[in-house]
């Protein structure tokens, strides 16, 4: 006997719809022991004494607090089981990255090759379907493999088993590959992980009370492929939506590509309205985040062709002045062309003791403590004026919201 589509996505998602039912009925948000660690460690002063008067608070879910892929500090990226951690953290926004298969199923993944990382694709009779397949380390060359979900029908990819975002390059077999896991992240919560297709994570974020931050991923094949064009793909993302009945006004679609920006805007304009262009102009060459004239578009020329939200990665809308985090010349253009601005992502780089890393570039030299991670998301929500900040652990962004009232 044959089930339908509709039937069979029904029965793989029941264990998950029963933990989701059951974070429902039992309140199901708590901060955890991180919040206040952090707080703990923050310097004496007024953010300290107004975040510490917040301990006894109780929880609420706040748009403020984005779940970045779900909870990938401890959980695999893009499965069930982070999502329902993220929504226990009280994020009320969540993301699937979302991308296409071989018969052009959409699916939360991060980028469309990245199934060598994230799954154990290497390890199944799938792998020969692999578009490049794994190659040890050889002296000075890396391991690596390519495994895109344009490779799998979504039967085949439905059946990979999810796993921490990671691989060790330095391995000469496939098992050693699987491993790679930053030091700050763990695999303890990878047994049984659910990986999700882009309508099952709809299905999963209404019973858990959650809005939807979907991002539409830049393909890594030629497009159109196989009949399907980027507006085609950038449509399905909106029609899948539609069919499950979910509001626009909960639904904040995502693209690095402003075309994708754009056609939503032209085509779709009530979903159009809240569409976010991601901005990654820091790939320009000779980019300064205090200097207009390295901006390819202007903030306001953006607001004039109808864009509503932009995000930029965190270290772009902040600078130091003697010291002291401040926005940025790039954040104070945005809010002068009237853009609402999502900042990204708290909590992926691990310890901030030794400058934070990539998302904190242009505050370096300010991040010597873990508690950095508070004075940062104090500048972006009281001096940029932030409407949301995506995190790798929500109850992070979403203790400081509470106790800010964001």
């Amino acid at each position: 006997m044959r089930l339908a589509p509709s039937l069979l996505i029904t029965l793989t998602l029941l264990p998950v719809a029963a933990l989701a039912d059951d974070h429902a009925a039992h309140g199901g948000m708590s901060y955890g022991a991180r919040p206040a660690y952090l707080v703990n460690k923050l310097p004496d002063g007024p953010l300290k004494t107004k975040l510490a008067s917040c301990s006894a608070q109780t929880p609420k879910r706040t748009d403020f607090s984005i779940g970045h892929r779900g909870a990938p500090l401890q959980f695999p990226e893009h499965t069930a089981e982070g999502y329902i951690a993220a929504a226990g953290m009280g994020a009320g926004i969540m993301e699937c990255d979302v991308t296409f298969t071989a018969d052009h199923q959409l699916v939360c993944r991060h980028a469309q090759n990245d199934l060598h990382t994230t799954t154990n694709i290497l390890l199944t009779d799938l792998a020969p379907k692999c578009t490049a397949g794994f190659t040890p380390a050889d002296g000075d060359t890396k391991a690596g493999a390519e495994c895109r979900t344009s490779d799998l029908t979504l039967a085949e990819f439905k059946t990979l088993t999810p796993k921490m975002d990671s691989a060790d390059t330095t391995a000469t077999t496939v098992e050693a590959y699987q491993g790679g896991i930053a030091p700050f992240r763990t695999d303890l919560y990878t047994a049984g992980a659910t990986q999700m297709t882009h309508a099952e994570s709809i299905e999963l974020f209404k019973s858990l009370g959650v809005k939807f931050t979907p991002e539409l991923k830049s393909p890594s094949v030629e497009m159109p492929h196989n009949g399907l064009s980027q507006e085609d793909y950038a449509q399905k993302l909106v029609d899948e939506y539609k069919a499950a009945g979910v509001p626009a006004s909960d639904v904040w679609l995502q693209s690095f590509n402003l075309e994708d920006v754009l056609y939503w805007i032209e085509n779709e304009p009530e979903f159009g309205a809240q569409a976010v262009y991601l901005d990654n102009t820091y790939d320009v060459e000779g980019f300064d985040v205090n200097d207009p004239a390295t901006y390819p578009d202007s903030m306001q020329s953006l607001a004039d062709r109808g864009v509503k939200y932009i995000a930029p990665p965190i270290w772009m809308l902040l600078t130091l002045e003697n010291g002291e985090i401040v926005p940025s010349t790039y954040a104070k253009e945005i809010k002068a062309a009237g853009l609402k601005i999502i900042a990204w992502s708290m909590e992926r780089s691990g310890p901030l003791t030794d400058g934070g890393g990539w998302y904190y570039q242009s505050i370096s030299d300010a991040m010597t403590s873990d508690a950095a991670v508070y004075q940062v998301l104090d500048a972006l929500a009281q001096d940029v004026g932030v409407s949301g900040v995506f995190s790798d652990w929500p109850a992070t962004v979403t203790y400081y919201a509470n106790c800010m009232g964001l």
